[in-house]
Protein backbone atom coordinates (compact mmCIF):
# COMPACT_ATOMS: atom_id res chain seq x y z
CA UNK A 1 0.00 0.00 0.00
CA UNK A 2 1.46 3.62 -0.84
CA UNK A 3 1.03 6.00 2.04
CA UNK A 4 0.24 8.58 -0.15
CA UNK A 5 -1.61 8.12 -3.81
CA UNK A 6 1.26 8.05 -7.05
CA UNK A 7 1.12 11.23 -8.45
CA UNK A 8 -0.83 11.55 -11.96
CA UNK A 9 1.29 11.86 -15.03
CA UNK A 10 1.17 15.04 -16.91
CA UNK A 11 -0.59 14.88 -20.17
CA UNK A 12 1.78 13.52 -23.03
CA UNK A 13 3.88 11.69 -20.47
CA UNK A 14 5.07 8.24 -20.85
CA UNK A 15 3.32 6.15 -18.65
CA UNK A 16 6.03 5.14 -15.58
CA UNK A 17 8.16 2.21 -15.97
CA UNK A 18 5.94 -0.98 -14.15
CA UNK A 19 7.45 -3.02 -11.39
CA UNK A 20 8.25 -6.77 -12.43
CA UNK A 21 8.23 -9.68 -10.03
CA UNK A 22 5.86 -8.56 -8.01
CA UNK A 23 2.49 -10.69 -7.16
CA UNK A 24 0.54 -8.49 -9.41
CA UNK A 25 2.72 -8.59 -12.03
CA UNK A 26 2.79 -12.60 -11.61
CA UNK A 27 -0.91 -12.38 -11.95
CA UNK A 28 -1.07 -10.70 -15.52
CA UNK A 29 2.79 -9.94 -17.06
CA UNK A 30 1.13 -8.69 -20.08
CA UNK A 31 0.62 -5.29 -19.92
CA UNK A 32 4.17 -4.65 -18.37
CA UNK A 33 5.95 -6.48 -21.05
CA UNK A 34 3.94 -4.27 -23.53
CA UNK A 35 5.45 -1.35 -21.74
CA UNK A 36 9.30 -2.95 -21.72
CA UNK A 37 8.58 -3.75 -25.67
CA UNK A 38 7.71 -0.71 -26.51
CA UNK A 39 10.25 1.86 -24.23
CA UNK A 40 13.23 -0.63 -23.03
CA UNK A 41 12.95 -3.99 -25.39
CA UNK A 42 16.09 -5.12 -24.03
CA UNK A 43 15.95 -4.27 -20.45
CA UNK A 44 18.52 -5.15 -17.70
CA UNK A 45 17.09 -5.18 -14.12
CA UNK A 46 17.77 -6.98 -10.73
CA UNK A 47 16.25 -10.65 -10.63
CA UNK A 48 14.27 -11.71 -7.39
CA UNK A 49 17.49 -13.63 -6.62
CA UNK A 50 19.79 -10.38 -6.72
CA UNK A 51 21.43 -11.30 -10.19
CA UNK A 52 21.71 -8.82 -13.03
CA UNK A 53 20.34 -9.90 -16.03
CA UNK A 54 18.57 -8.42 -20.09
CA UNK A 55 15.37 -9.07 -20.63
CA UNK A 56 14.71 -9.46 -24.22
CA UNK A 57 10.87 -8.71 -25.34
CA UNK A 58 10.51 -7.97 -29.08
CA UNK A 59 9.75 -10.66 -31.11
CA UNK A 60 12.16 -10.40 -33.98
CA UNK A 61 14.94 -9.76 -31.32
CA UNK A 62 13.98 -12.66 -29.48
CA UNK A 63 14.32 -15.21 -31.99
CA UNK A 64 18.21 -13.95 -32.92
CA UNK A 65 18.88 -14.48 -29.10
CA UNK A 66 17.55 -17.76 -29.17
CA UNK A 67 19.50 -18.90 -32.05
CA UNK A 68 22.79 -17.13 -31.64
CA UNK A 69 25.52 -19.24 -30.86
CA UNK A 70 27.29 -16.43 -29.27
CA UNK A 71 24.82 -16.42 -26.14
CA UNK A 72 26.21 -19.54 -24.29
CA UNK A 73 23.89 -21.77 -22.00
CA UNK A 74 27.07 -22.98 -20.03
CA UNK A 75 26.58 -21.36 -16.99
CA UNK A 76 30.69 -21.21 -16.36
CA UNK A 77 30.37 -18.04 -18.96
CA UNK A 78 28.27 -16.49 -16.09
CA UNK A 79 30.36 -13.25 -15.00
CA UNK A 80 29.96 -13.57 -11.19
CA UNK A 81 31.98 -15.51 -8.32
CA UNK A 82 31.07 -19.08 -7.95
CA UNK A 83 28.53 -18.34 -5.53
CA UNK A 84 26.38 -16.48 -7.60
CA UNK A 85 26.39 -18.64 -10.52
CA UNK A 86 24.34 -21.33 -8.20
CA UNK A 87 21.45 -18.78 -8.30
CA UNK A 88 21.12 -19.10 -12.34
CA UNK A 89 19.93 -23.10 -12.65
CA UNK A 90 17.66 -25.53 -11.03
CA UNK A 91 18.33 -26.16 -7.08
CA UNK A 92 20.36 -28.66 -6.37
CA UNK A 93 21.84 -29.68 -10.11
CA UNK A 94 25.38 -28.73 -9.87
CA UNK A 95 25.78 -30.59 -5.89
CA UNK A 96 23.56 -33.87 -7.56
CA UNK A 97 26.03 -33.51 -10.61
CA UNK A 98 23.35 -33.73 -12.81
CA UNK A 99 25.00 -30.62 -15.21
CA UNK A 100 25.78 -32.25 -18.04
CA UNK A 101 22.65 -31.89 -19.86
CA UNK A 102 21.09 -30.33 -22.77
CA UNK A 103 19.83 -27.01 -21.02
CA UNK A 104 23.21 -26.24 -19.63
CA UNK A 105 25.69 -27.05 -22.56
CA UNK A 106 26.61 -25.71 -25.94
CA UNK A 107 28.30 -27.54 -29.53
CA UNK A 108 29.79 -29.76 -29.50
CA UNK A 109 28.78 -31.55 -26.83
CA UNK A 110 25.31 -30.16 -27.09
CA UNK A 111 25.19 -31.78 -31.42
CA UNK A 112 26.48 -35.08 -29.90
CA UNK A 113 23.85 -35.40 -26.65
CA UNK A 114 20.86 -34.34 -28.69
CA UNK A 115 21.78 -36.73 -31.70
CA UNK A 116 21.91 -39.67 -29.18
CA UNK A 117 18.33 -38.08 -26.85
CA UNK A 118 16.73 -37.90 -30.76
CA UNK A 119 17.68 -41.18 -31.47
CA UNK A 120 15.31 -42.75 -28.12
CA UNK A 121 12.94 -39.75 -28.41
CA UNK A 122 11.73 -40.54 -32.06
CA UNK A 123 8.20 -39.21 -33.42
CA UNK A 124 7.32 -42.85 -33.39
CA UNK A 125 7.79 -43.34 -30.17
CA UNK A 126 5.47 -40.61 -29.21
CA UNK A 127 3.36 -41.57 -31.43
CA UNK A 128 2.65 -44.83 -30.28
CA UNK A 129 2.51 -43.64 -26.83
CA UNK A 130 -0.82 -41.80 -27.45
CA UNK A 131 -3.10 -44.57 -26.48
CA UNK A 132 -1.50 -44.61 -22.82
CA UNK A 133 -1.20 -41.11 -22.91
CA UNK A 134 -5.50 -41.28 -23.46
CA UNK A 135 -5.67 -44.12 -20.98
CA UNK A 136 -3.98 -41.90 -17.67
CA UNK A 137 -6.35 -38.74 -19.05
CA UNK A 138 -9.22 -40.75 -18.41
CA UNK A 139 -8.18 -42.71 -15.33
CA UNK A 140 -7.04 -39.33 -13.77
CA UNK A 141 -10.80 -37.63 -14.78
CA UNK A 142 -12.25 -40.89 -13.05
CA UNK A 143 -10.95 -40.02 -9.78
CA UNK A 144 -13.27 -37.01 -9.75
CA UNK A 145 -15.79 -37.05 -12.06
CA UNK A 146 -18.45 -38.36 -9.80
CA UNK A 147 -17.60 -35.76 -7.42
CA UNK A 148 -18.42 -32.72 -9.09
CA UNK A 149 -15.73 -30.77 -8.14
CA UNK A 150 -11.95 -31.03 -8.77
CA UNK A 151 -8.96 -28.99 -8.28
CA UNK A 152 -7.63 -29.28 -11.72
CA UNK A 153 -3.99 -28.75 -11.17
CA UNK A 154 -3.37 -31.21 -8.27
CA UNK A 155 -6.00 -33.82 -9.79
CA UNK A 156 -5.34 -33.76 -13.33
CA UNK A 157 -2.65 -31.45 -15.12
CA UNK A 158 0.23 -32.19 -12.32
CA UNK A 159 0.20 -36.09 -12.25
CA UNK A 160 -0.82 -36.44 -15.90
CA UNK A 161 2.78 -35.75 -17.11
CA UNK A 162 4.58 -37.29 -13.87
CA UNK A 163 3.04 -40.85 -14.69
CA UNK A 164 3.45 -40.37 -18.69
CA UNK A 165 7.24 -39.00 -18.55
CA UNK A 166 7.79 -41.92 -15.67
CA UNK A 167 6.02 -44.53 -18.45
CA UNK A 168 8.06 -43.02 -21.29
CA UNK A 169 11.26 -43.65 -19.29
CA UNK A 170 10.58 -46.68 -17.90
CA UNK A 171 10.07 -46.40 -14.20
CA UNK A 172 8.14 -48.85 -12.56
CA UNK A 173 4.82 -48.15 -11.60
CA UNK A 174 5.70 -48.79 -8.14
CA UNK A 175 7.68 -46.37 -7.81
CA UNK A 176 6.09 -43.67 -9.37
CA UNK A 177 4.29 -41.87 -6.82
CA UNK A 178 7.82 -41.15 -4.98
CA UNK A 179 8.60 -39.26 -7.96
CA UNK A 180 5.30 -37.36 -7.82
CA UNK A 181 6.19 -36.70 -4.36
CA UNK A 182 9.62 -35.22 -5.80
CA UNK A 183 8.54 -33.52 -9.09
CA UNK A 184 5.59 -31.75 -6.54
CA UNK A 185 8.32 -30.42 -4.08
CA UNK A 186 10.20 -29.41 -7.56
CA UNK A 187 7.91 -27.13 -8.88
CA UNK A 188 6.76 -25.32 -5.73
CA UNK A 189 8.99 -22.81 -6.04
CA UNK A 190 10.02 -21.83 -2.89
CA UNK A 191 6.41 -22.58 -1.75
CA UNK A 192 7.61 -26.07 0.31
CA UNK A 193 10.66 -26.20 3.39
CA UNK A 194 13.41 -24.23 2.66
CA UNK A 195 16.13 -26.70 1.15
CA UNK A 196 13.53 -29.50 -0.17
CA UNK A 197 14.11 -28.63 -3.81
CA UNK A 198 17.40 -29.47 -3.74
CA UNK A 199 17.13 -32.72 -1.76
CA UNK A 200 14.33 -33.93 -4.02
CA UNK A 201 17.02 -33.23 -7.08
CA UNK A 202 19.37 -35.62 -4.66
CA UNK A 203 16.52 -38.05 -4.46
CA UNK A 204 16.19 -38.45 -7.78
CA UNK A 205 19.83 -38.61 -9.45
CA UNK A 206 20.44 -41.45 -6.40
CA UNK A 207 16.94 -43.09 -7.89
CA UNK A 208 17.98 -42.63 -11.46
CA UNK A 209 21.32 -43.50 -11.24
CA UNK A 210 20.13 -46.94 -9.70
CA UNK A 211 17.61 -47.37 -12.24
CA UNK A 212 19.97 -46.56 -14.83
CA UNK A 213 22.44 -49.17 -13.55
CA UNK A 214 19.14 -51.81 -13.45
CA UNK A 215 18.16 -51.09 -17.45
CA UNK A 216 22.07 -51.64 -18.48
CA UNK A 217 21.78 -55.30 -17.07
CA UNK A 218 18.14 -55.53 -18.63
CA UNK A 219 17.07 -53.20 -20.86
CA UNK A 220 13.85 -52.85 -21.65
CA UNK A 221 11.83 -50.93 -24.55
CA UNK A 222 12.02 -47.40 -22.75
CA UNK A 223 13.36 -43.97 -22.86
CA UNK A 224 16.37 -44.57 -20.67
CA UNK A 225 16.89 -48.33 -22.04
CA UNK A 226 17.12 -46.27 -25.39
CA UNK A 227 19.28 -43.80 -24.03
CA UNK A 228 21.81 -46.78 -22.87
CA UNK A 229 21.56 -47.98 -26.14
CA UNK A 230 21.82 -45.19 -28.28
CA UNK A 231 25.53 -44.66 -29.85
CA UNK A 232 26.93 -42.41 -32.41
CA UNK A 233 29.99 -43.43 -33.85
CA UNK A 234 30.92 -45.94 -30.68
CA UNK A 235 30.01 -43.12 -28.33
CA UNK A 236 27.85 -43.67 -25.74
CA UNK A 237 26.23 -41.42 -22.86
CA UNK A 238 28.09 -41.98 -19.90
CA UNK A 239 26.40 -42.73 -16.41
CA UNK A 240 26.21 -38.84 -15.69
CA UNK A 241 25.10 -37.53 -18.94
CA UNK A 242 22.00 -40.59 -19.04
CA UNK A 243 21.48 -39.78 -15.37
CA UNK A 244 21.30 -35.64 -16.12
CA UNK A 245 19.26 -36.10 -19.90
CA UNK A 246 16.37 -38.57 -18.00
CA UNK A 247 16.38 -35.78 -14.90
CA UNK A 248 16.07 -32.77 -17.67
CA UNK A 249 13.29 -34.29 -19.70
CA UNK A 250 11.53 -35.27 -16.62
CA UNK A 251 12.13 -31.90 -15.12
CA UNK A 252 11.71 -29.98 -18.76
CA UNK A 253 9.18 -32.42 -19.88
CA UNK A 254 6.57 -32.20 -16.82
CA UNK A 255 6.00 -28.82 -15.55
CA UNK A 256 5.80 -27.05 -18.86
CA UNK A 257 2.62 -29.63 -19.32
CA UNK A 258 1.26 -29.27 -16.05
CA UNK A 259 1.17 -25.40 -17.16
CA UNK A 260 0.53 -25.78 -20.69
CA UNK A 261 -2.71 -27.94 -19.52
CA UNK A 262 -3.71 -25.33 -16.22
CA UNK A 263 -3.03 -22.23 -18.24
CA UNK A 264 -4.71 -23.81 -21.51
CA UNK A 265 -7.94 -24.50 -19.38
CA UNK A 266 -7.99 -21.32 -17.60
CA UNK A 267 -7.48 -19.64 -21.10
CA UNK A 268 -11.06 -21.93 -22.50
CA UNK A 269 -12.82 -21.31 -18.91
CA UNK A 270 -12.09 -17.19 -19.21
CA UNK A 271 -12.82 -17.25 -22.68
CA UNK A 272 -16.28 -19.05 -23.31
CA UNK A 273 -17.01 -18.11 -26.70
CA UNK A 274 -13.47 -19.86 -28.32
CA UNK A 275 -14.20 -22.65 -25.57
CA UNK A 276 -17.65 -23.27 -27.06
CA UNK A 277 -16.53 -23.63 -30.61
CA UNK A 278 -13.79 -25.91 -29.66
CA UNK A 279 -16.23 -28.13 -27.92
CA UNK A 280 -18.49 -28.10 -30.87
CA UNK A 281 -15.65 -28.93 -33.33
CA UNK A 282 -14.48 -32.29 -31.13
CA UNK A 283 -18.68 -33.06 -30.92
CA UNK A 284 -18.77 -33.60 -35.12
CA UNK A 285 -15.24 -35.32 -34.93
CA UNK A 286 -13.07 -32.29 -36.37
CA UNK A 287 -9.61 -32.04 -34.78
CA UNK A 288 -8.26 -29.27 -36.97
CA UNK A 289 -9.14 -26.24 -34.16
CA UNK A 290 -8.13 -28.65 -31.87
CA UNK A 291 -4.49 -28.37 -33.31
CA UNK A 292 -4.33 -24.88 -34.14
CA UNK A 293 -6.12 -24.08 -30.50
CA UNK A 294 -3.06 -26.02 -28.49
CA UNK A 295 -0.70 -23.67 -30.70
CA UNK A 296 -2.51 -20.60 -29.60
CA UNK A 297 -2.76 -21.47 -26.18
CA UNK A 298 1.27 -22.29 -26.18
CA UNK A 299 1.25 -18.45 -27.76
CA UNK A 300 -1.30 -16.71 -25.72
CA UNK A 301 -0.43 -17.92 -21.90
CA UNK A 302 2.40 -20.16 -22.18
CA UNK A 303 3.82 -23.08 -19.85
CA UNK A 304 7.17 -20.91 -20.54
CA UNK A 305 7.49 -17.14 -19.66
CA UNK A 306 11.43 -17.34 -19.92
CA UNK A 307 13.32 -19.33 -22.28
CA UNK A 308 16.82 -20.82 -19.78
CA UNK A 309 19.78 -18.55 -19.09
CA UNK A 310 22.09 -17.79 -21.97
CA UNK A 311 25.34 -15.83 -21.48
CA UNK A 312 27.64 -13.27 -23.57
CA UNK A 313 30.55 -15.19 -24.82
CA UNK A 314 31.56 -12.09 -26.35
CA UNK A 315 30.50 -8.70 -26.41
CA UNK A 316 27.28 -8.46 -28.54
CA UNK A 317 24.44 -6.15 -29.73
CA UNK A 318 20.57 -6.91 -29.35
CA UNK A 319 17.72 -5.13 -30.32
CA UNK A 320 20.58 -1.92 -30.61
CA UNK A 321 21.62 -2.75 -27.60
CA UNK A 322 24.71 -3.70 -26.42
CA UNK A 323 25.66 -6.47 -24.14
CA UNK A 324 28.97 -7.33 -22.23
CA UNK A 325 30.62 -10.50 -22.18
CA UNK A 326 29.62 -12.85 -19.04
CA UNK A 327 26.34 -10.74 -18.95
CA UNK A 328 22.79 -12.93 -18.31
CA UNK A 329 20.64 -12.56 -20.98
CA UNK A 330 16.58 -14.03 -20.56
CA UNK A 331 14.53 -14.31 -23.90
CA UNK A 332 11.15 -13.44 -22.36
CA UNK A 333 9.09 -15.62 -24.25
CA UNK A 334 5.89 -14.01 -23.08
CA UNK A 335 6.80 -10.79 -24.58
CA UNK A 336 7.39 -11.90 -27.44
CA UNK A 337 4.38 -14.33 -28.06
CA UNK A 338 2.56 -10.84 -28.02
CA UNK A 339 4.27 -8.68 -30.10
CA UNK A 340 1.75 -6.75 -32.04
CA UNK A 341 4.55 -6.60 -34.57
CA UNK A 342 4.74 -10.25 -35.41
CA UNK A 343 0.96 -10.98 -34.41
CA UNK A 344 -2.64 -9.28 -35.35
CA UNK A 345 -4.45 -8.68 -32.56
CA UNK A 346 -1.77 -10.64 -30.14
CA UNK A 347 -3.48 -10.14 -26.68
CA UNK A 348 -7.21 -11.67 -28.60
CA UNK A 349 -7.39 -15.34 -28.10
CA UNK A 350 -8.22 -17.11 -31.48
CA UNK A 351 -8.28 -20.91 -31.71
CA UNK A 352 -8.02 -20.63 -35.36
CA UNK A 353 -5.49 -18.52 -35.35
CA UNK A 354 -3.11 -19.71 -38.85
CA UNK A 355 -0.33 -17.71 -39.04
CA UNK A 356 1.18 -18.67 -35.78
CA UNK A 357 5.06 -19.21 -35.63
CA UNK A 358 4.92 -18.65 -31.47
CA UNK A 359 8.18 -19.12 -29.77
CA UNK A 360 6.32 -21.31 -26.26
CA UNK A 361 8.70 -24.36 -27.24
CA UNK A 362 11.81 -22.00 -28.29
CA UNK A 363 13.78 -22.00 -31.99
CA UNK A 364 17.30 -23.11 -32.92
CA UNK A 365 19.46 -25.78 -31.72
CA UNK A 366 17.69 -25.35 -28.14
CA UNK A 367 14.16 -26.02 -29.87
CA UNK A 368 12.22 -28.44 -27.25
CA UNK A 369 12.95 -31.90 -27.86
CA UNK A 370 9.88 -33.09 -26.06
CA UNK A 371 7.08 -30.54 -27.77
CA UNK A 372 5.68 -33.61 -29.92
CA UNK A 373 5.10 -35.20 -26.36
CA UNK A 374 3.62 -31.83 -24.79
CA UNK A 375 1.42 -31.78 -27.54
CA UNK A 376 0.04 -35.04 -27.43
CA UNK A 377 -0.99 -34.15 -23.61
CA UNK A 378 -2.42 -31.33 -24.26
CA UNK A 379 -4.39 -32.07 -26.89
CA UNK A 380 -5.27 -35.43 -25.28
CA UNK A 381 -6.08 -33.49 -21.66
CA UNK A 382 -8.26 -30.84 -22.92
CA UNK A 383 -10.09 -33.00 -25.99
CA UNK A 384 -10.87 -35.27 -22.82
CA UNK A 385 -11.78 -32.58 -20.33
CA UNK A 386 -14.35 -30.80 -22.45
CA UNK A 387 -16.33 -34.20 -23.74
CA UNK A 388 -16.42 -35.45 -20.30
CA UNK A 389 -17.38 -32.75 -18.42
CA UNK A 390 -19.09 -30.42 -21.00
CA UNK A 391 -20.23 -27.76 -18.46
CA UNK A 392 -16.58 -26.96 -17.05
CA UNK A 393 -16.60 -23.80 -15.00
CA UNK A 394 -14.13 -21.87 -12.81
CA UNK A 395 -15.20 -21.93 -8.86
CA UNK A 396 -13.07 -19.34 -8.01
CA UNK A 397 -12.77 -15.80 -9.08
CA UNK A 398 -10.27 -15.14 -11.72
CA UNK A 399 -8.67 -12.68 -9.47
CA UNK A 400 -8.67 -14.93 -6.35
CA UNK A 401 -6.59 -17.64 -7.94
CA UNK A 402 -2.59 -17.53 -7.43
CA UNK A 403 0.17 -18.73 -10.01
CA UNK A 404 3.12 -20.18 -8.70
CA UNK A 405 6.74 -18.05 -8.13
CA UNK A 406 9.51 -18.41 -10.04
CA UNK A 407 11.43 -16.75 -12.89
CA UNK A 408 11.50 -19.16 -15.75
CA UNK A 409 7.77 -21.13 -15.55
CA UNK A 410 4.37 -19.64 -16.13
CA UNK A 411 1.67 -22.11 -14.01
CA UNK A 412 -1.10 -21.58 -11.61
CA UNK A 413 -1.10 -23.23 -8.26
CA UNK A 414 -4.63 -24.24 -8.06
CA UNK A 415 -7.42 -24.55 -10.92
CA UNK A 416 -10.66 -25.30 -8.65
CA UNK A 417 -13.71 -25.69 -11.21
CA UNK A 418 -17.27 -27.61 -10.74
CA UNK A 419 -19.07 -29.11 -13.24
CA UNK A 420 -22.28 -31.44 -13.42
CA UNK A 421 -21.30 -35.04 -11.82
CA UNK A 422 -20.29 -37.50 -14.58
CA UNK A 423 -19.89 -41.26 -14.91
CA UNK A 424 -16.85 -43.26 -14.49
CA UNK A 425 -14.68 -44.07 -18.58
CA UNK A 426 -16.03 -47.82 -19.35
Amino acid sequence: MHDQPPAACPAGAATPQPELFTWEFATDPYPAYAWLRENSPVHRTALPSGVEAWLVTRYVDAKQALADQRLSKNPAHHDEPAHAKSKTGIPGERSANLMTHLLNIDPPDHTRLRRLVSKAFTPRRVAEFAPRVQELTDHLIDQFAEKGEADLIHDFAFPLPIYAICDLLGVPREDQDDFRDWAGMMIRHGGGPRGGVARSVKKMRGYLAELIHRKRLEPGDDLISGLIRASDHGEHLTENEAAAMAFILLFAGFETTVNLIGNGTYALLTHPEQRERLQESLKGGDMGLLETGIEELLRFDGPVELATWRFATEPLTIGGQDIAQGDPVLVVLAAADRDPERFEDPDTLDLSRRDNQHLGYGHGIHYCLGAPLARLEGQAALATLLRRLPDLRLAAEPGDLRWRGGLIMRGLRTLPVEFTPAQKHT
